[in-house]
């Protein structure tokens, strides 16, 4: 699978910004639904994205943060939708498909980092239920709707972190080994990247193309679990052990631009089930070195389709 994993050249870098990203593209007439709206790159995602004249849906567990943080935004609704409930994500993606609306877009953008261990109420750990499993759940529930557009694309937000850890098949939810946050993390990221591999595979006879994106490195709230030494783990603090000066990173502006040029380029016409970063295809890497590049475990075809047996298994629910 890596040797689909060759930059095209895109013209873009790690400075580029979302609105440069969408290079004019008019969404027009088109449904967006963005995960993980409200804050962070999400919401730079959604507010470019509807400025492009596209229909945005914010699923929102925190109702009250998604009004605050959306007002003004021209274009958007929000609804309920905890992705650690499946009831709650079947109820959002029937309410959707009630619509009758085709489903252009599908940004699965919403997650958590590095928390303390915690179980849904079907047991499993909490960052592979947030980051992987819901949102296997939400684009299979929404399968119709994208196969209704005939040239949607799903993406999905991984992270540089998915060189923590492969999926551990073993003991994916930490009942046998010892709980890792970190690993328990990688993990999770690495399962963003599969999940792209197996669902590009099975999209393209219906026109959905998938992708995964790392959005660089960005100081939201995603820090909020992170003590000093977690901060010093990632590499946040200087040498005084303090947190990095905002230059050290991406503004959200920029971390939302590879989402984005998953979501409208025509770079990518043709192209699917790759890991991107700094709106480019990423290419692969094995340099611990170096913080750019994707590992070939994270775009693996075998660990996607053994990955994709799993999450069926555990969500009770296929395409």
């Amino acid at each position: 699978m890596t040797e689909k994993q060759i930059p095209v050249g895109s013209g873009f870098n790690a400075c580029t910004t979302a609105l440069q990203a969408l290079a004019a593209c008019d969404l027009l007439g088109k449904t967006v639904i963005v995960t993980g709206g409200y804050s962070g790159i999400g919401l730079e995602t959604v507010r470019v994205l509807s400025n492009a004249g596209a229909q945005v849906i914010v699923p929102a567990r925190d109702p009250q943060k998604a009004e605050r943080n959306l007002a003004g935004i021209i274009g958007v609704e929000h609804t309920s939708l905890d992705l650690l409930d499946p009831t709650s994500i079947d109820r959002f993606a029937e309410n959707f498909l009630s619509s009758g609306r085709a489903l252009d877009l599908l940004i699965n953008s919403a997650g958590i980092m590095a928390t303390p261990l915690q179980r849904d109420a079907r047991g499993l750990e909490a960052q592979f239920a947030t980051n992987h499993l819901g949102h296997f759940q939400l684009t299979a529930r929404l399968w119709p709707a994208l196969c209704q557009a005939r040239g949607a694309r799903v993406v999905s937000v991984s992270s540089l972190g998915h060189r923590l850890s492969p999926v551990h098949f073993e003991d994916p939810q930490f009942e046998r080994r010892p709980y890792d946050k970190w690993l328990a993390y990688g993990q999770s990221k690495t399962a963003n990247a599969l999940f792209a591999v197996a669902l590009d595979r099975r999209g393209i006879a219906d026109g959905v193309r998938a992708f995964s994106v790392h959005p660089g490195e960005i100081l939201t709230d995603l820090i909020r679990y992170l003590n000093k030494d977690d901060l010093a783990f990632v590499g946040a603090l200087d040498d005084q052990g303090n947190i990095r000066r905002a230059s050290h990173y991406k503004s959200p502006e920029q971390g939302a631009a590879t989402s984005v040029w998953c979501a409208v380029s025509p770079q990518l016409e043709g192209l699917g089930g790759v890991y991107c970063e700094d709106c480019d295809v990423a290419a692969p890497s094995q340099d611990d070195s170096r913080r750019n590049g994707v590992r070939a475990w994270a775009v693996d075809p075998e660990q996607a389709e053994r990955l994709w047996g799993l999450s069926q298994q555990l969500c009770s629910v296929s395409l």
